[in-house]
This record gives structure tokens, C-alpha cells and sequence, in this order.
């Protein structure tokens, strides 16, 4: 391995840092979504890290499986964006809550 071993935990490390921030920081949906994405990524290339060090195809196939887990995860979130959106006319966490539709009287 080209790369320390540590080195590619820091980068990991920071990266899911970063995802963190995003995710906690934002107001929007999408960027929530976003953020985590992003500390899918970090978990992914820290298995691939590991794959390489200990010389092991586990840590490779495990991040293919949290690459494609992401991807449904995408695909599922815009969709329930998308479906909030069109019942608030807004993607901003807090307005969903307040914004809630009362539910019918029987």
C-alpha cells in the first residue's frame, strides 16, 4: 500500500467529519441528504482502506454493498422530498412540522 494506513483513516475520519457538519448544521433537506451521503462515503473508503492493508477483498465488497445501499438511500429521500415539497411548498425541516395537514374529523 502505497498510502499509510493511518493516513487513509485521518482522510476517512475527516470526510465523515465534514458529512457530521452538513447534516447538523443545515436547514435543508436536501443537504441533510446530502450530509449523509457524504458519511456513507467516508465509512466506504475507510473499509477499502482496511481491505488494502490487511490485503482482504471483505472490506471492498462491504463498501460496494454501502455504495449501493447509498444510492437506494438517495433515490428514496428525493422522492419523500419531493412528496413534502409538494404538500408545503418548502424543503426546510422545521416549516414540516408546523405545516403538518390536521387530520379529517370522523
Amino acid at each position: 500500500m502505497i498510502v499509510p494506513y493511518s493516513h487513509v483513516l485521518a482522510l476517512a475520519g475527516i470526510v465523515f467529519l465534514m458529512g457530521m457538519v452538513c447534516t447538523v448544521t443545515r436547514r435543508n433537506l436536501i443537504m441533510i441528504l446530502l450530509g449523509l451521503e457524504i458519511m456513507l462515503n467516508a465509512g466506504a473508503l475507510a473499509l477499502v482502506g482496511a481491505s488494502l492493508r490487511w490485503m482482504s477483498m471483505d472490506g471492498q465488497a462491504m463498501a460496494l454493498f454501502i455504495i449501493v445501499v447509498a444510492a437506494a438511500e438517495v433515490s428514496v429521500g428525493l422522492a419523500l422530498i419531493v412528496c413534502v415539497y409538494r404538500r408545503t411548498g418548502s424543503v426546510d425541516p422545521n416549516f414540516t412540522e408546523t405545516a403538518a395537514p390536521e387530520k379529517p374529523s370522523v
